[in-house]
């Protein structure tokens, strides 16, 4: 049914996402290789997902099988995800934004997007059982304080994060990071310390052989960090 994250809805501007991305806007949309990143200039933070379908009819008849309220819209479909905003749309013909910069330095694709539960049982059942998105990994590790459910969709994961010091609850979901790919962690990371931003030091990453970098501002409210060393999922 899906077959990608097409884009995400962010708070902020595109001015801000050129820098951080190495891209240019066209018509105030920037894409990277493998996701589009849209904006809502006066809010902030993730403001919602869209997902990509071969087939937008029959992803609407298999959700309405398995009980997902949908509502139609120009575009496609809206739903809630306990508390998070998703949209399903018809798989998209749109290249690549240009890059600004040398190709080792800017994103190349995103790497993984956060979703935080408190129910991390009823996410399962809702992206896995509902939405149909593959369940590669189910993890708990107390050295990181969470349990990481990890949901493959196309060449991204959808990361959703159960805090272990909370109880279970059926309070919302919702959206909250991004990690960006880039080929060479270390030039990225100088590109957005030259341009201004606050960048932490590259570190270790929890993948083997994985670099990561906090960029703490120009991200419209998103926490985000970029990682190095990874190829596709």
């Amino acid at each position: 049914m899906i077959a990608a994250l097409d884009h995400l809805v962010v708070g902020g501007s595109a001015a801000d996402y050129e820098t951080l991305l190495g891209r240019r806007a066209v018509d105030g949309r920037l894409r990277t290789d493998n996701v589009a990143v849209r904006f809502e200039p006066k809010a902030s933070g993730l403001r919602s997902m869209v997902f990509a379908a071969q087939d937008l009819a029959k992803a609407a008849t298999l959700l309405e099988r398995r009980a997902v309220a949908t509502t139609r819209t120009d575009a496609g479909l809206a739903l809630l995800g306990h508390g998070v905003a998703i949209g399903v749309v018809a798989t998209p013909d749109e290249a690549p934004s240009p890059l600004t910069t040398d190709a080792g330095a800017a994103v190349s694709s995103l790497d993984h997007v956060v979703v935080r539960t408190p129910n991390p049982e009823r996410a399962i059942a809702f992206y896995g059982g509902r939405l149909g998105l593959d369940l590669r990994l189910d993890r708990s590790n107390p050295k990181w304080g969470a349990r990481l459910l990890f949901f493959r969709c196309g060449d991204l994961v959808v990361e959703i994060a159960h805090d272990l010091k909370k109880d279970v609850s059926d309070e919302p979901d919702h959206l909250w990071g991004l990690s960006w790919r880039v080929p060479d962690i270390a030039a990225a990371h100088e590109r957005l310390k030259a341009a201004g931003l606050d960048v932490s030091e590259p570190r270790d990453g929890r993948r083997p052989g994985s670099q990561v970098c906090t960029v703490k501002n120009g991200t419209g409210g998103v926490p985000t960090i970029l990682i190095g060393g990874v190829g596709r999922w």
